[in-house]
């Protein structure tokens, strides 16, 4: 799996902590082992220079989600497709408030975004009722099984 984490925001993110987190959840999600992804972390006037070009919608948003292949989560007993995940932009400043005021923290906060996005990347949704439960019912999962055995955030 190639996983590259690039900090441009000026946060000082642990880019470790978040590859390893990315490769945890892809491992689970049963994506090729050769699949490709990309995380950049940006401030909050570029990532709302891409909300607004990409989803046309004004102001910084927490994490945008850029798949590039359509791959999908392997299923038991059937080889994962290989090709290009995709890429997500994380905003540490608009994490950081966002974990304040769920009042579980900035790296938590940036955990969270970090599943949430790679399962759009796996073609997840949370538009309808059913999705929102499916998939937020999978992030709770996914965390919860991360932090039970992840190494301390540095």
């Amino acid at each position: 799996m190639t996983i590259e984490v690039l900090d441009e925001s000026g946060a000082g993110l642990d880019v470790k902590h978040l590859a390893r987190l990315s490769r945890f959840v892809m491992d689970r999600m049963r994506v090729h082992p050769e699949a490709e992804l990309c995380i950049k972390a940006v401030d909050e006037d570029t990532i709302a220079q891409l909300n607004q070009q990409w989803m046309e919608k004004d102001g910084p948003t927490d994490v945008l989600a850029f798949p590039m292949d359509e791959l999908r989560p392997g299923m038991v007993g059937e080889e994962p497709e290989e090709g290009v995940l995709g890429d997500l932009v994380l905003c540490p400043a608009v994490a950081e408030r966002q974990g304040a005021t769920a009042g579980h923290g900035t790296v938590a906060e940036i955990e969270l975004l970090t599943v949430h996005g790679i399962l759009h990347l796996l073609g997840y949704d949370h538009a309808e009722p059913e999705e929102h439960k499916v998939m937020f019912g999978l992030q709770d999962d996914l965390l919860a099984e991360w932090r039970a055995g992840a190494p301390v955030a540095g």
